[in-house]
């Protein structure tokens, strides 16, 4: 078989181990169910092509197995599997025409559903006896999240097992093999394409354009060319979230950057972790220091809060505001310690497992060498299904985004302070972060006592309801300031000059 024979004589180790495994999970699949019991699912795309010439390979080497012969030449021309592909009036010209060549050319068995996917696999799976399903699915796809290699099809959907023999590929472990085995793919992956849906959410990735001095047609690399194999969706046109409940998610896709009405709030969440924080040992000076960058983007700080070096307390913390809040960012407990447990609690929190990263821990390995390898490099592993590597070229190792939680790995101000702002350039370039108008403030000092402001105080929050009048004192027997902060300057000068008109000139003074 030409597959087997390619990856055997090639020199990559890492696709020889990769083959071998997805060779098994065939084997051990056809092992297990009949041939009508089985079908493949393809899209046309390269993950399911990858798929379908394992198969082709799987299946000779399972018959050779059962027939005790080295030789099956019936096997190389025939390939007997049930394939299933969903027509939609969405895909693209390209990606039909290889996928009927391809049938062709290997003389498929093609069931061609123009059903929704659920839909169509009720009516297959009523009118066939099958028990299994092949398919391409990747860990990083959103469909992957809680899958292994034999995952049964989830409640609500028709029965069967979902056969996963490519799981743990990377994008690079993908064109490693199809490259190998010189197989043909479908040539919008020679475009610029490298991740591919339908014609409305598709176009070539940016990342691997070619610059060019004129204005003629822009031109792209080919996908195999792509450095990180982290950023193969982002040829995946983003789409405009409309508002919900008059507020809105920062963590919808395609949100466009722009200043927003100051009545639609963003809010986000800061959790650190650190019982040594809690004991008083260290003071945590990155809180307040986050809170003031979310307030220069427009965003309100909802909680600042502090939690315990505790898988349990960082999920239940987590949990209960990704939730409530646009988004959440989380620091303190990262890195190789029995104490570092904020990715593992995060992880928790959604409800997924803990994966190795290939991606990750190629960065981790570039940062501090072989010291990150061995039986159990806990560092290199992320939340299944739901992580997504934020790059940036003054970072040397990426930042991570687990849906709308940012977990950063800043230590101390300056930390944050470079992280922060690869931050705010990763996620505007990636269309994912709404920068609002910014906080404005304005501070009053005062020596009259809490008693004698607290009465106008009260009636100016219930004028003012768009404006955040707070209070405080630097020692008890210092003067008192009050701050007014909001989106409206216009707004908090009428406040702060409302309150002044409750007393005698020269009460208050204003401060920097």
């Amino acid at each position: 078989m030409e597959i087997d024979k390619a990856i055997r004589e090639c020199d990559d180790s890492r696709l020889k181990t990769k083959y071998t495994n997805a060779i098994y999970v065939i084997k051990r699949a056809l092992a297990l169910y009949s041939i009508q019991e089985v079908a493949l699912s393809f899209n046309g795309g390269k993950d399911s092509t990858v798929l379908l010439h394992l198969l082709r390979a799987g299946y000779v080497l399972h018959k050779a197995e059962e027939s005790s012969s080295q030789d099956d030449a019936d096997g190389e021309n025939t390939f007997p599997i049930r394939t299933i592909y969903f027509e939609t009036p969405t895909v693209f010209p390209e990606i039909n025409s290889f996928t009927y060549e391809t049938a062709a050319t290997y003389n498929l068995q093609m069931d061609i559903l123009r059903l929704d996917f659920k839909s169509g696999l009720e009516a297959l799976l009523k009118a066939n006896p099958i028990r299994a399903i092949f398919l391409g699915v990747r860990i990083g796809d959103p469909t992957a999240v809680g899958q292994e290699q034999f995952s049964p099809s989830s409640p609500g959907w028709p029965p069967f097992m979902r056969v996963n023999p490519i799981l743990d590929w990377s994008y690079r472990d993908v064109w490693a093999f199809l490259l190998v085995c010189k197989v043909h793919y479908c040539s919008l992956y020679d475009q610029g394409y490298t991740s591919i849906g339908s014609i409305h959410d598709t176009v070539p990735n940016a990342l691997l354009c070619i610059k060019n001095d004129n204005n003629s047609k822009q031109k792209f690399r080919p996908a195999y060319l792509l450095a990180d194999g982290r950023l193969e969706r982002s040829g995946r046109v983003k789409k405009f979230s409309a508002p919900v409940c008059g507020k809105l998610s920062s963590v919808c896709n395609g949100l466009k950057i722009e200043d927003l009405n100051s009545n639609n709030m963003l809010t986000a969440s800061i959790i650190a972790v650190g019982d040594e924080i809690l004991f008083g040992t260290v003071e945590d000076k990155l809180g307040s220091v986050l809170c003031r960058k979310l307030h220069s983007i427009g965003w309100a700080t909802s909680l600042l809060a502090v939690t315990r070096n505790d898988i349990d307390s960082v999920a239940e913390e987590v949990e209960r505001r990704k939730s409530t809040n646009d988004m959440v960012f989380i620091y303190g407990g990262v890195g190789p310690l029995h104490s570092d447990v904020t990715v593992a609690g995060v992880a928790k929190a959604f409800g997924v497992r803990m994966a190795p990263d290939e991606e990750f821990e190629e960065h981790l390995r570039h940062l501090i060498g072989e010291k990150c390898t061995g039986d159990k490099n806990e560092m290199a592993q992320l939340p299944e299904g739901i992580t997504e590597l934020l790059h940036h070229e003054q970072l040397p190792v990426p930042l991570i985004k687990c849906r709308n939680v940012i977990i950063l790995t800043a230590t101390n101000v300056a930390e944050l302070d470079l992280q922060w702002h690869c931050l705010i350039d990763s996620l505007k370039s990636n269309g994912d972060l709404v920068l609002m108008a910014p906080f404005v403030s304005k501070c009053l000092t005062t020596t009259l006592s809490d008693v004698e402001v607290a009465q106008p105080l009260s009636k100016l929050c219930l004028q003012f309801p768009d404006i955040y009048i707070g209070g405080y004192r630097g020692s008890r027997k210092g003067p008192l300031m009050i701050r007014f902060e909001g989106k409206d300057l216009s707004r908090i000068e009428a406040a702060s000059q409302s309150l002044c008109q409750n007393f005698q000139p020269g009460a208050f003074s204003e401060t920097e």
